[in-house]
């Protein structure tokens, strides 16, 4: 078979975004190259791959069973880069980072600032997803790392202990919830929302407890960062939900509430999960280590 590393690592990008374009545009080539490559490769193969549709394209088994085989070998590749570092000029390592919202708004910065600083040669992919899809793709082999809530079902994962996460209302000073100490989830259903834009993880696992109560999240407009959201409720514009730990930072430049929510849900630690840390490359077993806190404790599960 005449594959070579571009190929399979275009085809991983297709099967992930669901679409030739946006696969194309993760692998840096152009879509007219892009679908070329696909085409060779179902050619090679004499086997469809993926079925064309008018939302996207999806894998065929034996896309499914090409996918299985592309992260094994594009995983050898980055183990092989790693471990040869001294010797293979220009090769560096490279770890896919999958986390919620929370940890890569307020307490991954920091941390990836001092890690990467210490390791020149080793580039960090991270991307926000929901817990649950996180959990999907560390099972499936297409990531090494994520950091995900202990509110999901983590399977055969082995977790380490990351961070503590609580999610908190915040309110204008004046607003009329403003001078409770705690409110309830759907109590804020009632009010306009300010939330994260489209594709935020955070937004959308309040929508899903939103949906439970059989409501949903009046938006009155969506932005980048729980700072533009804050100045927007300190104006009074609507409430938000987020991070406790971006509430406390927001509250000392703005005038702003922070409330309680009286949610099971709200109390959350976050959690590092890996398939088996033995088999982790040496970039995510350094990436890893970075991690986790001073003391960590006995992995889980």
């Amino acid at each position: 078979m005449s594959f070579d590393l571009t190929d399979l690592s275009l085809f991983l990008h297709v099967t992930e975004t669901g679409s030739i374009t946006r696969g194309a545009a993760r692998a840096h080539l152009a879509l007219p190259s892009a679908s070329e490559r696909i085409r060779g490769m179902e050619e090679t193969l004499g086997v469809q791959l993926l079925e064309r549709g008018r939302r996207g394209v999806h894998q065929t088994p034996a896309g499914r069973a090409l996918a299985h085989h592309a992260r094994v070998v594009l995983q050898q590749i980055d183990r092989l880069r790693a471990e040869l570092g001294d010797y293979a000029h220009g090769l560096k390592g490279h770890v896919r980072l999958l986390a919620n919202t929370s940890a890569v708004s307020e307490f991954l910065p920091e941390v990836l600032g001092t890690f990467l600083t210490a390791h020149p040669s080793i580039d960090v992919d991270l991307e926000e997803k929901l817990s649950f899809e996180i959990v999907q793709a560390i099972a499936e082999g297409r990531a090494e790392l994520g950091i995900v809530a202990n509110t999901v079902d983590l399977g055969v994962l082995q977790t380490f202990p990351f961070r503590h996460d609580t999610l908190v209302a915040v309110t204008a000073r004046e607003h009329r919830l403003a001078g409770q100490r705690q409110v309830g989830f759907a109590e804020l259903l009632a009010e306009p929302f300010i939330g994260l834009g489209e594709g935020s993880a955070l937004q959308e696992h309040l929508a899903g407890h939103a949906a439970r109560l059989g409501r949903r999240l009046n938006y009155r407009v969506r932005l980048r960062s729980f700072d533009a959201v804050c100045r927007l409720v300190e104006r009074g514009v609507g409430i938000s939900v987020m991070p406790e730990a971006a509430a406390r930072r927001c509250q000392r430049s703005m005038a702003i509430r922070r409330l309680s929510l009286n949610e099971p849900w709200a109390q959350r630690d976050l959690l590092i999960c890996v398939r088996d840390p033995q088999a982790l490359s040496i970039p995510a077993r350094l990436l890893m280590d970075a991690l986790r806190p001073a003391s960590p404790k006995t992995p889980s599960g």
